[in-house]
This record gives C-alpha cells, structure tokens and sequence, in this order.
C-alpha cells in the first residue's frame, strides 16, 4: 500500500518517507533558504519537499526515480518553485546546475545509495554552498569519526572535502514503513581552499590499502601492495591506520612515493 493513489512502495528504491514534522523542520532550520536554489534528491511523495516550498527559495530541483511519485508530486504540488525530474540522480548530468550555483543540497538519501550519491556531490562540490541529508547512524558516526571504531578511508576521504556536524537523530517511528535503524541528520559544507594532494587518485587508494584490515599494523595492510617499505620507520609500520590522522598519512604517502 502507497501513501498516495495506492502507489505501491518498491524495496528497490529504498523507499521509506519520513512522516515527522519535528525532523523537517531541523532540516530546513539548519541552512540558509531565503532565495535559496535547492537540490533535493527522492523527495518521494513531497513531504520534505512541501515544508521548504514554504521558505523563501528561489526555487527546487528534484530527482526523483520513481515515475509514479513523480505524476503525484506534480499532480499535487502545484508551485512553479519545484521542478520535478523523473531521473536516477547518478545518471544525472550536473553541468546543468552550474547556471543557478550555488545550491543548497537536501535529501533523505536512499540508504543502499547513500555513499555513491555522496560521491557524486564531492565530484561536483563546487556547485553547493551546504546541505543537510538523512543517513542511516552508522553511516553518520562513520563519516564523521577522527578516530576509533568506524573511522577509516570514507571518514577521511568526505572529511577531507567536507566539513561535517551531527544534527538530530531520527529514530524508526518517524517513517512509513519503518526502517529496521535508526537514521542521523547531518550538515555538510565543501572546504574552501583544500591543498591539492600529489597523485591525488593514487593518494586515496593508498589510504584504502593502509585501511584493508583495521585490526592489522600498516606493515600488514601495505605489504600486499607494490610500495616499498624500506624506509619507513618500523614504530610507524607496527602502527594501525585508524591510529594516523590525515596529515600522518600525508607524510607517509610523501616517504611512499619517493622510495
């Protein structure tokens, strides 16, 4: 049973819609919406969605991929403010929102999709100012850990690029149908004036590599690879990664890549 003219949810989409009028209102609380241009992804039948279009927004662009939440939202929203396009937003091409950037980004992501679509706003940063999205909690504590358990590789790449905070936790109850975990806001803004990395692709599948068994010393992890670790100091390679901060991996990658 759908929430609107017997839409049938599909589990293929991730489909669960938020229904708490609380978690709306600390989304839209924590960005700056007046003659804002808003990027919304899945806003499903426009819950979300209805509660900004009573904000001072320039206007929205929504992806939505399921053609019938698609025909509702239109049928039912009539602002000229909301654009709806009928599109996998991972198919999209972003080069069309470079006329009306920056744009404020919102979405209670898909958890299947939740890191691709990330990737693809940290591919096209420079197009948003800031935004705020719904990730499942482990999602959330994993993307903004500096140490510990869950930090790792994605915790310092989105890091690196991204300022992020911990906003409201958002429990079961507040969607239909219910998820099986609890859910995390969290505010994001692209970093201005990143130093560029040397080698920067190579750079990160390094830090994959240091990060391939959390429990194993850099020596393990790296020996599988093709670095040479000669002269690296032994007291950094009985080290864990999740034991380096960002600029120790740096100066690591530095060594790596003149032996």
């Amino acid at each position: 049973m759908g929430l609107g003219r017997n839409i049938r949810l599909k589990k293929e989409y991730g489909q669960n819609f938020l229904r708490d009028r609380t978690i709306t209102s600390a989304v839209v609380d924590a960005v700056a919406l007046s003659d804002a241009n808003v990027l919304e992804i899945g806003p499903g039948d426009g819950f979300l969605t209805r509660h900004i279009l009573e904000h001072p927004v320039r206007q929205i662009k929504a992806f939505e991929i399921d053609h019938e939440w698609v025909a509702q939202l239109r049928e039912t929203v009539s602002d000229t403010r909301l654009s709806v396009i009928c599109q996998n937003v991972l198919d999209a091409d972003f080069t069309v929102l470079q006329q009306d950037a920056p744009w404020v980004f919102l979405s209670n992501l898909p958890y299947h999709v939740a890191f691709p679509i990330l990737r693809k706003v940290q591919q096209n940063r420079d197009l948003f100012c800031e935004g705020v999205v719904m990730v499942q909690e482990e999602v959330a504590q994993k993307l903004t850990r500096v140490r510990g358990k869950g930090y790792g590789a994605v915790s310092l790449f989105f890091q690196h690029y991204f300022s992020w905070k911990l906003l409201n936790k958002v429990f079961p109850e507040s969607f239909t149908p219910q998820p099986k975990v609890c859910s995390r806001l969290l505010h994001f803004k692209p970093r201005v004036g990143i130093v560029p990395i040397v080698q920067e692709d190579d750079f990160w599948r390094f830090v994959k590599a240091a990060f391939h068994q959390p429990r194993r010393t850099l020596r393990n992890n790296l020996r599988q690879t093709h670095y040479s670790l000669e002269k690296i100091e032994e007291r950094v390679l009985d080290l864990r990664a999740q034991q380096l901060g960002m600029e120790d991996l740096l100066s690591l990658w530095s060594q790596l890549r003149q032996v």
